[in-house]
């Protein structure tokens, strides 16, 4: 068996200060790089030296640099940002971290800096920004919900907008939310639970409650959308793949002078018994149109736990040897009609 090579390379944080927040708790954002990389890393003064083969000491020092100077523009470093780093730093790509350094896209009620993590946050927060309707399709844990609500909640208190209109299909109830016991307000409570928990974060409750009573803030199942003209307000429609065609292009067509829409959806997880998502049609049939923006986020810009990212990914890799699998099975179908 031939011999593997192994080489070190050396990264200087610069202080202790820098060092301790590139370690992380005990130690633990370095002993995550170890692991996801398989590389041994030693601490010599304010200095991280890692010894492994050539190309894991490469992306370990990479990622290591990067991590360097998140921590000088005071960035909060973490497990999840460390292991977003290392998934950079794999593809050579850690040099375009300098541009998730600076300003915050929204501040909680508890005056907390919310920024974008990702460079796909990035892109989408900049998308939205600029266009008039902006798709944000990803899975679980990407942040597409909540940076849309910090958008809302930014856009009316510069006063762009008047109102903040949230919505989304109640598929699980089949659109019959009469069944349901309660008000309006109380039937569709359980479908907005995370739009309502990002903006009590950002407003606080009180401040919440107040717009919600004044319907400065707006909550209301898609089917409610039918008939309406929404101008000047921020329109989030959450959960869209679960949306028909039809309701797709009901909802789009809502839109009002001085009003803003973000779309949200999981094309992974469509509930729709069969029929098409309107999600995913017009994704495709508006991609390029003036005014409209789809971005996409992976799960490379998943800002839960490491963990998420993984199952993630290993979802996507059965959901693709599935789909190989089919495509053989026509295949030989095919050469026996033959």
């Amino acid at each position: 068996m031939a011999k593997v090579e192994k080489t070190n390379l050396t990264v200087d944080t610069g202080s202790v200060d820098k060092l301790s927040r590139v370690l992380g708790a005990y130690d633990e954002n370095l002993a995550f790089l170890m692991r996801e990389l398989s590389v041994v890393a030693y601490v010599e003064g304010v200095k991280i030296r890692v010894e492994g083969t050539a190309a894991d000491v490469l992306a370990a020092q990479r990622a290591l640099s990067a991590l360097v100077k998140l921590a000088e523009s005071g960035e909060e470093i973490d497990q999840t940002r460390t292991a977003y780093c290392i998934e950079l730093a794999k593809e050579n790509r850690t040099d375009e971290l300098e541009t998730l350094t600076g300003g915050a896209v929204a501040i909680t009620a508890r005056g907390k800096q919310i920024k974008c993590k990702t460079l796909g946050q990035k892109n989408y927060v900049s998308a939205i920004k600029k266009n008039t309707v902006t798709f944000g399709v990803g899975p679980a844990g990407t942040g597409k919900t909540y940076l849309a609500v910090c958008m809302a909640v930014s856009a009316f208190k510069s006063k762009q907008v008047e109102r903040i209109v949230l919505t989304r299909p109640a598929v699980e109830a089949g659109e019959k939310l009469g069944f349901l016991p309660g008000d309006l307000q109380e039937k569709v409570d359980p479908y907005l639970r995370p739009l309502y928990d990002a903006l009590q974060e950002l407003l606080g409750l009180e401040t919440y409650a107040k717009l919600l009573e004044r319907h400065a803030i707006e909550v209301a199942p898609l089917a409610y959308m039918r008939g309406r003209t929404l101008s000047g307000a921020f329109i989030i429609l959450d959960e869209a793949q679960n949306t028909t065609k039809e309701q797709m292009k009901m909802f789009l067509t809502r839109l009002g002078e001085g009003s803003k829409a973000v779309v949200t959806g999981d094309v992974t997880q469509i509930d729709l018994d069969g029929k098409q998502s309107g999600l995913v049609h017009a994704t495709k049939i508006l991609d390029g149109v003036e005014g409209v923006a789809v971005c996409t986020l992976t799960a490379q810009d998943v800002v839960r736990h490491p963990l998420v990212m993984r199952i993630i990914r290993a979802y996507e890799k059965d959901a693709e040897k599935a789909e190989k699998t089919e495509r053989t099975k026509k295949t030989d179908g095919k050469k026996k009609g033959d």
